[in-house]
């Protein structure tokens, strides 16, 4: 039996604007998306969500509010990944791409964001979590 493969995604916003990373290669190479990876074997959903945000931006983030889970079998073309999305707040560090995975780590605005190629289902996650800002605001 396969089953699906887990993942979490950080929603980091400094005044007014997302953080997202340009993916270096393979799967949507040279399009932006939140910080995050697979959930390893051992970890909680929110250490793992940390660490990911950690190895990818070069920022400490600490996971506030889960945005939601997602998933559709067809979000990832690389097989069935469910992803968990926590909203995110900054701790320490500097935004600076730490990984070989992604080349340039920034912060955008909601304008901005319309106009990029975004990866997986991440328009989805960022509407969904501005949403959440809306209300919480």
């Amino acid at each position: 039996m396969k089953t699906p493969l887990l993942t979490v995604d950080a929603f980091v916003m400094k005044n007014g604007k997302v953080l997202l990373g340009k993916r270096k290669s393979g799967t949507f190479a040279n399009h932006w998306e939140l910080p995050g990876g697979f959930v390893e074997r051992g970890e909680t959903l929110k250490t793992a969500v940390a660490r990911e945000a950690l190895e990818e931006t070069g920022l400490k983030v600490i996971p506030q509010k889960t945005v939601g889970i997602y998933d559709d079998p067809k979000r990832d073309p690389r097989g069935h990944v469910v992803t968990v999305t926590y909203l995110c707040k900054i701790t320490g560090g500097r935004p600076k791409p730490q990984e070989n995975e992604v080349k340039e780590v920034r912060f955008f605005s909601v304008a901005e964001i319309r106009k990029l190629k975004l990866a997986f289902d991440h328009r989805k996650i960022i509407n969904d979590a501005m949403k959440m800002q809306r209300r919480k605001a």
